[in-house]
């Protein structure tokens, strides 16, 4: 079993479906969590559930406080941070020649632009300690492609080679900087797709099913861990065959 009592670990984006998997998992495992994210109504409902976390409200697209929330979430968990999982996202979907610049902004600034910021002041704290680890949620269509998200494939594909970039950077400072791409997710976003749509996605998974949520706490949990010490800026590919690297 993975342990990591006594980690200090933030996460971003953590009040959705994949937010409340990788959180269960490091409850399990004894780390110290900071959960953030927009709504505070459904961190409360995740203190509740997990009542030794910590959570701190947080809209990663404030870039100009991002410095501050790393400062103020480290002081949370006690001063140190071992581990940052930046998971927080958004999309705005669009065919390229009716996207506008604002829609293709938004996505960046926030998935890519707000995700190097995250990761930047995070490595700040972990230079102190010697030591770190940052997973970044990516997705299958940052390596595939997709109709109508020219902005959300852009920014998840550049956050893959940001990752690979900062890896090769720190790895030396015992940093290690790695992602994790999702493909089809059971959440409730794709719950509310038609039966016909999940068929068809279905269809072309050779694992004949969509993943759920633990499919990538699991992967979370791994690369948070000393058992990933010799893991460093790669992509883990959590997808059922969708797609093969």
């Amino acid at each position: 079993m993975i342990e990591l009592k006594g980690k200090n670990i933030i996460i971003t984006g953590a009040s959705g479906g994949i937010g409340n998997s990788i959180i269960e998992k490091l409850n399990q495992a004894g780390a110290n969590i900071l959960a953030s994210g927009t709504r505070i109504e459904k961190l409360n409902e995740l203190k509740e559930k997990f009542q030794h976390i910590k959570i701190l409200k947080f809209d990663i697209s404030q870039s100009h406080k991002i410095e501050e929330f790393i400062e103020n979430a480290t002081k949370e968990l006690g001063g140190s941070l071992d581990c940052i999982i930046n998971n927080a996202g958004v999309t705005q979907d669009n065919l390229a020649i009716r996207m506008s610049l604002e829609e293709w902004q938004k996505v960046i600034n926030i998935n890519l632009t707000s995700t190097f910021l995250m990761s930047k002041f995070a490595i700040k704290k972990m230079l102190k300690n010697k030591s770190g680890r940052i997973v970044n949620i990516t997705s299958v269509v940052g390596h595939t492609g997709n109709l109508g998200q020219a902005n959300y494939t852009a920014s998840k594909a550049g956050i893959i080679a940001m990752s690979k970039s900062l890896a090769q950077e720190y790895a030396k400072k015992n940093i290690n900087i790695n992602c994790i791409s999702p493909g089809f997710i059971k959440t409730a976003m794709t719950e509310k797709l038609e039966d016909k749509f999940k068929e068809a996605i279905i269809s072309k998974i050779p694992s004949a099913r969509l993943g759920d949520p633990d499919d990538i706490a699991n992967a979370v949990l791994f690369l948070c861990s000393k058992q990933s010490s010799y893991i460093n800026g790669e992509t883990l590919h959590v997808n059922g065959g969708l797609y093969m690297a």
